[in-house]
Formats: structure tokens, sequence, C-alpha cells
């Protein structure tokens, strides 16, 4: 499949600190991306820099094989672990606002026909997350799930090039986990989304991406930790069937061996 998004010898460092090196790789259109690694291994960093939030110090990235500009821009949707929603705002304006601030960027109010289209447009979103009965309801009124379904409808609504997902369901509870699963699942199928996903856990990681990619530092150095990055250490295609297949010890040891 075609790349839809490509990294070329990406570097990340801070001052003298060091926090990705030497990371290229290639995300095809359609491709659920897991991404794992311990804590500092540079996860955050790299969301970061997908989302556009901040630029590599060395390196390229590139978007359907243009240079990605260090600015988010509505063809990368993000949603993050705590639910990014505003409070003040209903469920049908939570998820309309992204439309508004497209088309009246100056006002972020849409009025007549205009109002009516976006919506009619968000009211369809909210549909496939499942608040299609919500839409009245104010995030304080809302369960935790229920609030990360519509942090994922917000995302979706300017019909993003790539989704990515920043730790989405680790505050959920494991009942609800487990509906955010499908619901995720459900929707990168519909929607043929492509997502980059950072996750702690291993089991997630391999249940829901089509790929998994774990972050660490090849060397380290005692005397001086922070002159070493973290890259790419394991890099795992696999389809839903064959992931379904393997155990969970399996994969974490097939990690750990590989790191």
């Amino acid at each position: 499949m075609t790349a839809i998004l490509s990294l070329r010898d990406i570097w990340v460092e801070y001052g003298d600190k060091i926090v990705l090196e030497r990371l290229s790789l290639d995300v095809a259109a359609g491709s659920f991306v897991s991404i794992v690694g311990p804590s500092g291994a540079g996860k955050s960093s790299l969301l970061r820099l997908l989302l556009g939030q901040e630029a590599p110090t060395r390196g390229e990235i590139l978007l359907d094989g243009i240079p990605l500009r260090a600015e988010c821009t509505p063809d990368r949707g993000v949603v993050f672990q705590r639910y990014s929603v505003f409070p003040h705002l209903s469920v049908l304006r939570n998820t309309a606002f992204g439309l508004e601030c497209a088309q009246a960027p100056l006002t972020a109010r849409l009025f007549g026909a205009r109002r009516r289209a976006a919506e009619e447009e968000a009211v369809a979103m909210l549909e496939a997350v499942g608040l299609r009965d919500s839409l009245h309801l104010y995030p304080a009124e809302m369960s935790g799930g229920m609030q990360q379904r519509l942090a994922i409808a917000q995302a979706l609504i300017k019909r993003p090039r790539i989704l990515l997902l920043d730790e989405p369901f680790g505050a959920l509870d494991p009942g609800i986990r487990a509906d955010m699963h499908a619901l995720i699942s459900r929707l990168w199928e519909e929607q043929e989304l492509t997502i980059v996903m950072v996750t702690h856990d291993i089991r997630e990681a391999f249940s829901l991406g089509t790929r998994v990619l774990a972050l660490d530092k090849r060397r380290h150095d005692p005397h001086a930790p922070h002159r070493y990055g973290a890259t790419a250490v394991y890099d795992l295609p696999l389809t839903r069937r064959a992931a379904s297949n393997i155990t969970i010890d399996d994969k974490r040891n097939t990690l750990e061996g590989a790191a």
C-alpha cells in the first residue's frame, strides 16, 4: 500500500539531551500503527512531531509526499487520554465547533443553511460514535466513556488524513475500555482511517493494531544517559487474525527480546 506518512532519519534533541535518533519509517494508508515502549522512550515526542506541535531537530517528515509543517492542521486529528472537550458546550456544539472554525475562522459561528448543514454532519458523526441520543447533554453530565466518544467525534468531524491517539483509553474502566476498542476498530474500518496510537498496554497494541512499533534506546552510556536517544527497535506487521492467535505472553516475550 502507498505510504501516507514517511519519517526520514528523524532526530529530536532538547539542548544536550537526545530523545529520538535515527528514526525512519513509512506508514501505509489505512494502517493502524500501535507504538509502545518504556517511559522516556520518546513516544509522546513522536506524537507531537506527527501532530505538528513541534519540528524535528534533524530529518524530515512527509505527509502524502509533502514536507509536514510544524503546525496543527485539519489533516491530522488527535484524541488524548484526558477528555479534550469543551465543558461549556453541548455534545452537538462540541462536535460542530470544528466545522464552524474551519468555515468561519474569525467568528467560529455559522448561521442559516450553513449552520444547519454543519449540525446535520455533526449529528451523523455522533450517531457513528453512539451518541445520537445525547446531543443536548453537557460533558459534566456524561460518563468517561461517553466523553471519550465525544472526543473521537470531535477529532473525526473534519475528516483528517491521520488520526493520532495518545493513550486514549488509559483512564477508562476495563469494561468501558473494551467498548471503546470495539468502537475505534469499527470506525477504523468503516471510515478507512489511518491511525497512529501510543499506548503502554501491550494487549491493546496487538489487539487493535495492524503493526506494532516499539521505541527504545539501542545504546546506553551510564556516564551520559542523555546523549543517546530512542529509535525503532522492533517493528512487527500483523493482521488482526494473526494477532488474535498469538498469546499475550508470546507478544510480551517477543518485544522484550527485540529490545
